[in-house]
Protein backbone atom coordinates (compact mmCIF):
# COMPACT_ATOMS: atom_id res chain seq x y z
CA UNK A 1 0.00 0.00 0.00
CA UNK A 2 0.99 3.68 -0.21
CA UNK A 3 1.71 3.79 3.53
CA UNK A 4 3.94 0.72 3.47
CA UNK A 5 5.80 2.03 0.41
CA UNK A 6 6.38 5.39 2.15
CA UNK A 7 7.74 3.78 5.32
CA UNK A 8 9.96 1.58 3.16
CA UNK A 9 11.42 4.63 1.38
CA UNK A 10 12.17 6.40 4.68
CA UNK A 11 13.82 3.27 6.03
CA UNK A 12 16.13 2.96 3.02
CA UNK A 13 17.10 6.64 3.25
CA UNK A 14 18.19 6.05 6.87
CA UNK A 15 20.06 2.86 5.92
CA UNK A 16 21.93 4.69 3.15
CA UNK A 17 22.91 7.45 5.57
CA UNK A 18 24.27 4.83 7.96
CA UNK A 19 26.23 3.11 5.18
CA UNK A 20 27.71 6.46 4.10
CA UNK A 21 28.47 7.86 7.58
CA UNK A 22 29.64 4.90 9.66
CA UNK A 23 32.63 3.62 7.57
CA UNK A 24 34.41 7.05 7.30
CA UNK A 25 33.91 7.63 11.05
CA UNK A 26 35.40 4.19 11.77
CA UNK A 27 38.43 4.77 9.51
CA UNK A 28 39.15 8.32 10.69
CA UNK A 29 38.95 7.38 14.37
CA UNK A 30 40.92 4.18 13.88
CA UNK A 31 43.82 5.83 12.06
CA UNK A 32 43.99 8.99 14.20
CA UNK A 33 43.60 7.37 17.64
CA UNK A 34 44.87 3.87 16.96
CA UNK A 35 42.12 2.26 19.06
CA UNK A 36 40.06 0.33 16.57
CA UNK A 37 37.71 -1.15 19.18
CA UNK A 38 36.78 2.30 20.46
CA UNK A 39 36.48 3.52 16.87
CA UNK A 40 34.09 0.68 16.05
CA UNK A 41 31.90 1.47 19.07
CA UNK A 42 31.87 5.18 18.14
CA UNK A 43 30.91 4.39 14.51
CA UNK A 44 28.13 2.14 15.79
CA UNK A 45 26.85 4.92 18.05
CA UNK A 46 26.78 7.27 15.04
CA UNK A 47 24.65 4.74 13.13
CA UNK A 48 22.29 4.38 16.09
CA UNK A 49 22.13 8.15 16.45
CA UNK A 50 20.90 8.50 12.88
CA UNK A 51 17.86 6.36 13.72
CA UNK A 52 14.82 8.55 14.59
CA UNK A 53 13.68 6.72 17.73
CA UNK A 54 10.54 8.87 17.98
CA UNK A 55 9.36 8.04 14.43
CA UNK A 56 7.23 4.95 15.36
CA UNK A 57 5.57 6.82 18.21
CA UNK A 58 4.87 9.91 16.08
CA UNK A 59 3.40 7.82 13.25
CA UNK A 60 1.24 5.73 15.58
CA UNK A 61 0.04 8.73 17.58
CA UNK A 62 -1.00 10.77 14.53
CA UNK A 63 -2.71 7.79 12.92
CA UNK A 64 -4.56 7.00 16.15
CA UNK A 65 -5.71 10.63 16.39
CA UNK A 66 -6.97 10.38 12.80
CA UNK A 67 -8.84 7.16 13.66
CA UNK A 68 -10.64 8.93 16.51
CA UNK A 69 -11.64 11.75 14.15
CA UNK A 70 -12.95 9.24 11.61
CA UNK A 71 -14.92 7.42 14.30
CA UNK A 72 -16.79 10.70 14.90
CA UNK A 73 -17.71 10.58 11.20
CA UNK A 74 -19.04 7.02 11.74
CA UNK A 75 -16.11 5.41 9.93
CA UNK A 76 -14.44 2.48 11.69
CA UNK A 77 -10.75 2.08 10.81
CA UNK A 78 -9.64 -1.54 11.14
CA UNK A 79 -6.01 -0.93 10.08
CA UNK A 80 -4.35 2.36 11.07
CA UNK A 81 -2.33 2.58 7.88
CA UNK A 82 -5.61 2.98 5.98
CA UNK A 83 -5.82 6.60 7.18
CA UNK A 84 -2.61 7.54 5.36
CA UNK A 85 -3.76 5.62 2.28
CA UNK A 86 -7.02 7.59 2.26
CA UNK A 87 -5.05 10.82 2.12
CA UNK A 88 -2.78 9.53 -0.66
CA UNK A 89 -5.68 8.13 -2.74
CA UNK A 90 -5.95 9.64 -6.23
CA UNK A 91 -8.32 7.09 -7.85
CA UNK A 92 -11.54 5.85 -6.26
CA UNK A 93 -13.22 2.84 -7.86
CA UNK A 94 -16.80 2.28 -6.79
CA UNK A 95 -19.71 0.02 -7.49
CA UNK A 96 -22.90 1.65 -8.76
CA UNK A 97 -25.60 0.25 -6.48
CA UNK A 98 -25.81 2.02 -3.13
CA UNK A 99 -23.01 4.47 -3.93
CA UNK A 100 -24.31 6.34 -6.95
CA UNK A 101 -27.87 5.14 -6.30
CA UNK A 102 -30.16 5.17 -3.26
CA UNK A 103 -29.91 1.41 -2.63
CA UNK A 104 -33.72 1.26 -2.34
CA UNK A 105 -34.62 -1.15 -5.11
CA UNK A 106 -38.29 -1.58 -6.02
CA UNK A 107 -39.86 -3.94 -8.54
CA UNK A 108 -41.43 -1.59 -11.07
CA UNK A 109 -42.62 -3.86 -13.88
CA UNK A 110 -43.19 -7.50 -14.76
CA UNK A 111 -43.75 -7.97 -18.46
CA UNK A 112 -43.64 -10.64 -21.13
CA UNK A 113 -40.92 -10.48 -23.77
CA UNK A 114 -42.95 -7.93 -25.77
CA UNK A 115 -43.22 -5.49 -22.87
CA UNK A 116 -46.84 -6.29 -22.02
CA UNK A 117 -47.75 -6.67 -18.31
CA UNK A 118 -47.70 -10.37 -17.32
CA UNK A 119 -48.62 -11.71 -13.88
CA UNK A 120 -47.23 -15.14 -14.82
CA UNK A 121 -43.70 -13.69 -15.00
CA UNK A 122 -44.05 -12.33 -11.47
CA UNK A 123 -45.27 -15.74 -10.28
CA UNK A 124 -42.19 -17.47 -11.71
CA UNK A 125 -39.84 -14.84 -10.29
CA UNK A 126 -41.49 -15.12 -6.86
CA UNK A 127 -41.09 -18.92 -6.79
CA UNK A 128 -37.43 -18.55 -7.77
CA UNK A 129 -36.66 -15.91 -5.12
CA UNK A 130 -38.68 -17.68 -2.42
CA UNK A 131 -37.03 -21.08 -2.79
CA UNK A 132 -33.40 -20.15 -3.53
CA UNK A 133 -31.17 -20.65 -0.49
CA UNK A 134 -28.20 -18.50 -1.52
CA UNK A 135 -27.62 -14.98 -0.26
CA UNK A 136 -30.82 -13.08 -1.05
CA UNK A 137 -29.82 -9.80 -2.66
CA UNK A 138 -31.86 -6.62 -2.94
CA UNK A 139 -33.50 -7.82 -6.16
CA UNK A 140 -34.82 -10.98 -4.48
CA UNK A 141 -36.11 -8.97 -1.53
CA UNK A 142 -37.88 -6.54 -3.89
CA UNK A 143 -39.64 -9.48 -5.59
CA UNK A 144 -40.66 -11.07 -2.28
CA UNK A 145 -41.98 -7.76 -0.90
CA UNK A 146 -43.90 -6.74 -4.02
CA UNK A 147 -47.54 -5.93 -3.34
CA UNK A 148 -48.91 -8.26 -6.03
CA UNK A 149 -46.60 -11.18 -5.25
CA UNK A 150 -48.54 -14.50 -5.47
CA UNK A 151 -47.85 -15.66 -1.91
CA UNK A 152 -50.89 -17.95 -1.65
CA UNK A 153 -50.31 -19.63 -5.03
CA UNK A 154 -46.66 -20.32 -4.12
CA UNK A 155 -47.76 -22.68 -1.35
CA UNK A 156 -48.81 -25.24 -3.96
CA UNK A 157 -45.21 -25.75 -5.10
CA UNK A 158 -42.51 -27.66 -3.24
CA UNK A 159 -38.80 -27.17 -3.79
CA UNK A 160 -36.87 -30.06 -5.39
CA UNK A 161 -33.40 -28.67 -6.11
CA UNK A 162 -31.53 -25.55 -7.19
CA UNK A 163 -28.56 -24.57 -9.38
CA UNK A 164 -26.84 -21.74 -7.45
CA UNK A 165 -25.80 -18.42 -8.93
CA UNK A 166 -22.24 -17.82 -10.04
CA UNK A 167 -20.59 -14.82 -11.68
CA UNK A 168 -19.60 -16.72 -14.82
CA UNK A 169 -23.16 -17.91 -15.70
CA UNK A 170 -24.79 -14.81 -14.18
CA UNK A 171 -28.00 -16.71 -13.56
CA UNK A 172 -29.49 -19.18 -11.06
CA UNK A 173 -32.26 -21.77 -11.21
CA UNK A 174 -34.72 -23.37 -8.83
CA UNK A 175 -36.66 -26.57 -9.50
CA UNK A 176 -40.11 -26.92 -7.89
CA UNK A 177 -42.72 -29.67 -8.03
CA UNK A 178 -46.49 -29.25 -8.24
CA UNK A 179 -49.20 -31.40 -6.66
CA UNK A 180 -49.57 -33.40 -9.91
CA UNK A 181 -45.90 -34.42 -9.89
CA UNK A 182 -44.90 -32.04 -12.68
CA UNK A 183 -41.55 -30.35 -12.09
CA UNK A 184 -40.73 -26.81 -13.18
CA UNK A 185 -37.23 -25.36 -13.57
CA UNK A 186 -37.31 -21.58 -13.14
CA UNK A 187 -34.24 -19.62 -14.21
CA UNK A 188 -33.63 -15.90 -13.69
CA UNK A 189 -30.57 -13.78 -14.31
CA UNK A 190 -28.78 -11.41 -16.65
CA UNK A 191 -30.49 -10.83 -19.99
CA UNK A 192 -27.99 -12.23 -22.48
CA UNK A 193 -27.00 -15.14 -20.25
CA UNK A 194 -30.62 -16.29 -19.83
CA UNK A 195 -31.61 -15.66 -23.45
CA UNK A 196 -28.56 -17.68 -24.50
CA UNK A 197 -30.07 -20.87 -23.02
CA UNK A 198 -33.60 -20.26 -24.36
CA UNK A 199 -34.96 -21.94 -27.48
CA UNK A 200 -38.54 -20.58 -27.28
CA UNK A 201 -40.37 -17.52 -26.03
CA UNK A 202 -43.77 -17.52 -24.34
CA UNK A 203 -46.70 -15.41 -25.52
CA UNK A 204 -50.41 -15.86 -24.77
CA UNK A 205 -49.98 -19.42 -23.51
CA UNK A 206 -48.08 -20.36 -26.68
CA UNK A 207 -44.43 -21.16 -27.20
CA UNK A 208 -42.83 -19.50 -30.22
CA UNK A 209 -39.45 -20.64 -31.59
CA UNK A 210 -36.79 -18.05 -30.83
CA UNK A 211 -35.28 -17.01 -34.18
CA UNK A 212 -32.91 -14.14 -34.97
CA UNK A 213 -35.67 -11.75 -36.05
CA UNK A 214 -37.76 -12.43 -32.94
CA UNK A 215 -34.66 -12.24 -30.75
CA UNK A 216 -33.85 -8.76 -32.07
CA UNK A 217 -37.45 -7.66 -31.44
CA UNK A 218 -37.57 -8.77 -27.80
CA UNK A 219 -34.02 -7.54 -27.17
CA UNK A 220 -35.17 -4.04 -28.13
CA UNK A 221 -37.84 -4.20 -25.40
CA UNK A 222 -35.23 -4.89 -22.72
CA UNK A 223 -32.92 -2.22 -24.13
CA UNK A 224 -35.69 0.38 -23.91
CA UNK A 225 -36.31 -0.53 -20.27
CA UNK A 226 -32.58 -0.18 -19.61
CA UNK A 227 -32.51 3.26 -21.26
CA UNK A 228 -35.16 4.34 -18.73
CA UNK A 229 -32.76 3.41 -15.93
CA UNK A 230 -34.46 0.13 -15.01
CA UNK A 231 -32.40 -2.93 -14.13
CA UNK A 232 -33.87 -5.79 -16.13
CA UNK A 233 -33.72 -9.46 -15.14
CA UNK A 234 -34.86 -12.18 -17.53
CA UNK A 235 -37.09 -15.03 -16.34
CA UNK A 236 -37.36 -18.39 -18.15
CA UNK A 237 -38.67 -21.86 -17.37
CA UNK A 238 -38.61 -25.49 -18.46
CA UNK A 239 -41.26 -28.10 -17.63
CA UNK A 240 -40.62 -31.74 -16.81
CA UNK A 241 -43.76 -33.88 -17.01
CA UNK A 242 -44.68 -36.22 -14.16
CA UNK A 243 -42.32 -39.17 -14.28
CA UNK A 244 -39.62 -37.28 -16.19
CA UNK A 245 -38.38 -35.28 -13.23
CA UNK A 246 -35.68 -36.24 -10.78
CA UNK A 247 -34.24 -35.11 -7.46
CA UNK A 248 -30.92 -33.59 -8.62
CA UNK A 249 -30.31 -30.96 -11.31
CA UNK A 250 -27.24 -29.17 -12.67
CA UNK A 251 -26.06 -26.50 -15.10
CA UNK A 252 -26.58 -28.89 -18.02
CA UNK A 253 -30.34 -28.74 -17.40
CA UNK A 254 -30.36 -24.99 -18.11
CA UNK A 255 -30.91 -25.64 -21.82
CA UNK A 256 -33.94 -25.45 -24.08
CA UNK A 257 -35.70 -22.99 -21.76
CA UNK A 258 -38.74 -20.91 -22.65
CA UNK A 259 -38.31 -17.17 -22.06
CA UNK A 260 -41.29 -15.96 -20.02
CA UNK A 261 -40.41 -12.27 -19.83
CA UNK A 262 -38.70 -9.63 -17.73
CA UNK A 263 -38.86 -8.15 -14.26
CA UNK A 264 -37.59 -4.56 -14.07
CA UNK A 265 -36.30 -2.76 -10.97
CA UNK A 266 -35.78 0.91 -10.20
CA UNK A 267 -32.91 2.18 -8.06
CA UNK A 268 -32.81 5.99 -8.47
CA UNK A 269 -29.64 8.04 -8.23
CA UNK A 270 -28.74 9.82 -4.96
CA UNK A 271 -29.12 13.59 -4.85
CA UNK A 272 -25.81 13.89 -2.98
CA UNK A 273 -23.77 12.00 -5.56
CA UNK A 274 -23.29 14.79 -8.12
CA UNK A 275 -21.86 17.38 -5.66
CA UNK A 276 -19.70 14.68 -4.07
CA UNK A 277 -18.22 13.74 -7.45
CA UNK A 278 -17.42 17.40 -8.18
CA UNK A 279 -15.79 17.83 -4.77
CA UNK A 280 -13.69 14.69 -5.17
CA UNK A 281 -12.51 15.89 -8.59
CA UNK A 282 -11.59 19.25 -7.01
CA UNK A 283 -9.48 17.36 -4.45
CA UNK A 284 -7.66 15.45 -7.20
CA UNK A 285 -9.51 12.15 -6.82
CA UNK A 286 -10.72 10.51 -10.04
CA UNK A 287 -13.84 8.35 -9.65
CA UNK A 288 -14.21 5.24 -11.82
CA UNK A 289 -17.41 3.17 -11.85
CA UNK A 290 -17.00 -0.64 -11.82
CA UNK A 291 -20.29 -2.52 -11.98
CA UNK A 292 -21.74 -5.87 -12.95
CA UNK A 293 -24.81 -4.22 -14.50
CA UNK A 294 -25.16 -3.78 -18.24
CA UNK A 295 -24.04 -0.78 -20.27
CA UNK A 296 -27.37 1.01 -20.69
CA UNK A 297 -28.40 1.10 -17.02
CA UNK A 298 -24.91 2.16 -16.02
CA UNK A 299 -24.83 4.91 -18.63
CA UNK A 300 -28.24 6.27 -17.51
CA UNK A 301 -27.27 6.38 -13.81
CA UNK A 302 -23.91 8.03 -14.61
CA UNK A 303 -25.66 10.71 -16.66
CA UNK A 304 -28.15 11.30 -13.82
CA UNK A 305 -25.31 12.05 -11.37
CA UNK A 306 -23.38 14.28 -13.76
CA UNK A 307 -20.65 11.76 -14.62
CA UNK A 308 -19.87 11.68 -18.34
CA UNK A 309 -19.58 7.96 -19.13
CA UNK A 310 -17.96 8.30 -22.56
CA UNK A 311 -17.22 4.88 -24.04
CA UNK A 312 -18.27 2.18 -21.57
CA UNK A 313 -15.78 -0.70 -21.38
CA UNK A 314 -17.42 -4.11 -20.97
CA UNK A 315 -16.12 -7.22 -19.27
CA UNK A 316 -15.76 -8.98 -22.63
CA UNK A 317 -13.38 -6.19 -23.73
CA UNK A 318 -11.21 -6.84 -20.68
CA UNK A 319 -11.11 -10.55 -21.52
CA UNK A 320 -9.46 -9.74 -24.85
CA UNK A 321 -6.96 -7.25 -23.39
CA UNK A 322 -3.52 -8.26 -22.16
CA UNK A 323 -1.93 -6.55 -19.14
CA UNK A 324 -0.32 -3.75 -21.20
CA UNK A 325 -3.56 -2.98 -23.03
CA UNK A 326 -5.49 -3.07 -19.77
CA UNK A 327 -3.16 -0.49 -18.19
CA UNK A 328 -3.97 1.84 -21.10
CA UNK A 329 -7.72 1.15 -20.91
CA UNK A 330 -8.00 1.98 -17.22
CA UNK A 331 -6.35 5.36 -17.81
CA UNK A 332 -8.52 6.29 -20.78
CA UNK A 333 -11.97 5.29 -19.49
CA UNK A 334 -14.09 6.02 -16.42
CA UNK A 335 -16.95 3.53 -16.60
CA UNK A 336 -16.68 -0.28 -16.74
CA UNK A 337 -19.81 -2.46 -16.94
CA UNK A 338 -20.85 -6.10 -16.94
CA UNK A 339 -17.84 -7.09 -14.85
CA UNK A 340 -17.09 -10.27 -12.93
CA UNK A 341 -15.23 -10.17 -9.59
CA UNK A 342 -12.00 -11.10 -11.42
CA UNK A 343 -12.46 -8.17 -13.83
CA UNK A 344 -12.80 -5.70 -10.95
CA UNK A 345 -9.65 -7.06 -9.32
CA UNK A 346 -7.70 -6.80 -12.61
CA UNK A 347 -8.74 -3.15 -13.06
CA UNK A 348 -7.65 -2.25 -9.53
CA UNK A 349 -4.29 -3.97 -9.96
CA UNK A 350 -3.76 -2.31 -13.35
CA UNK A 351 -4.36 1.14 -11.82
CA UNK A 352 -1.95 0.24 -9.01
CA UNK A 353 0.69 -0.82 -11.56
CA UNK A 354 0.26 2.57 -13.25
CA UNK A 355 1.39 4.24 -10.02
CA UNK A 356 -1.98 5.26 -8.62
CA UNK A 357 -3.06 4.92 -5.00
CA UNK A 358 -6.38 3.14 -5.48
CA UNK A 359 -9.42 3.04 -3.24
CA UNK A 360 -12.28 0.64 -3.85
CA UNK A 361 -15.76 1.01 -2.39
CA UNK A 362 -18.08 -2.00 -2.45
CA UNK A 363 -20.42 -4.11 -0.35
CA UNK A 364 -21.11 -7.35 -2.22
CA UNK A 365 -19.58 -10.79 -2.56
CA UNK A 366 -18.38 -9.83 -6.04
CA UNK A 367 -16.43 -6.88 -4.58
CA UNK A 368 -14.28 -8.89 -2.15
CA UNK A 369 -11.29 -9.55 -4.49
CA UNK A 370 -11.07 -5.89 -5.51
CA UNK A 371 -11.38 -4.75 -1.87
CA UNK A 372 -8.35 -6.91 -1.02
CA UNK A 373 -6.34 -5.73 -4.04
CA UNK A 374 -6.92 -2.00 -3.45
CA UNK A 375 -4.64 0.21 -1.36
CA UNK A 376 -7.69 1.14 0.65
CA UNK A 377 -10.77 -1.10 0.74
CA UNK A 378 -13.94 0.72 1.82
CA UNK A 379 -17.01 -1.20 2.94
CA UNK A 380 -20.24 -0.32 4.75
CA UNK A 381 -21.95 -1.78 7.80
CA UNK A 382 -24.70 -3.29 5.63
CA UNK A 383 -22.20 -5.17 3.44
CA UNK A 384 -21.91 -8.95 3.35
CA UNK A 385 -19.43 -10.49 5.78
CA UNK A 386 -16.76 -11.32 3.22
CA UNK A 387 -16.73 -7.71 1.97
CA UNK A 388 -16.41 -6.35 5.51
CA UNK A 389 -13.58 -8.78 6.27
CA UNK A 390 -11.74 -7.76 3.08
CA UNK A 391 -12.00 -4.00 3.68
CA UNK A 392 -9.69 -1.79 5.74
CA UNK A 393 -12.48 0.59 6.77
CA UNK A 394 -16.16 0.19 7.58
CA UNK A 395 -18.50 3.15 6.99
CA UNK A 396 -21.89 3.59 8.59
CA UNK A 397 -23.10 5.88 5.79
CA UNK A 398 -22.92 4.59 2.21
CA UNK A 399 -22.05 7.98 0.71
CA UNK A 400 -19.30 9.56 -1.36
CA UNK A 401 -19.54 12.68 0.81
CA UNK A 402 -18.24 10.66 3.77
CA UNK A 403 -15.40 9.35 1.59
CA UNK A 404 -14.51 12.97 0.78
CA UNK A 405 -14.40 13.89 4.49
CA UNK A 406 -12.24 10.87 5.32
CA UNK A 407 -9.91 11.65 2.41
CA UNK A 408 -9.40 15.17 3.76
CA UNK A 409 -8.68 13.79 7.24
CA UNK A 410 -6.16 11.36 5.76
CA UNK A 411 -4.29 14.27 4.19
CA UNK A 412 -4.38 16.24 7.44
CA UNK A 413 -2.97 13.22 9.30
CA UNK A 414 -0.16 12.89 6.74
CA UNK A 415 0.70 16.57 7.17
CA UNK A 416 0.84 16.07 10.95
CA UNK A 417 3.32 13.22 10.50
CA UNK A 418 5.52 15.35 8.25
Amino acid sequence: TAFQAGINRVSWVLIRFMLVMAPPVLLINGFTKGDWWEAALFALSIAVGLTPEMLPMIVTATLAKGAVFMARRQVIVKRLEAIHNFGAMDVLCTDKTGTLTQDRIALERHTNAWGEPAQHVLELAYLNSRHQTGLKNLLDLAVLQHGHAPRAEAQAWEKVDEVPFDFARRRMSVVVAGADGEQLLICKGALEEVRGVCSHVERADRQVALGQELLAQIRSVATELNRQGLRVVAVASRRFAAGQGRSAYGVADEQGLTLAGYIAFLDPAKDSTAPALRALAHHGVTVKVLTGDNEWVTRKVCEDVGLTPGEVVLGQDLERADDAQLRRLVEQHQVFAKLTPAHKERIVRALHDNGHVVGFMGDGINDAPALRAADIGISVDSAVDVANDSAATDMHAHSLLVVLQVCSEGRRTFANML
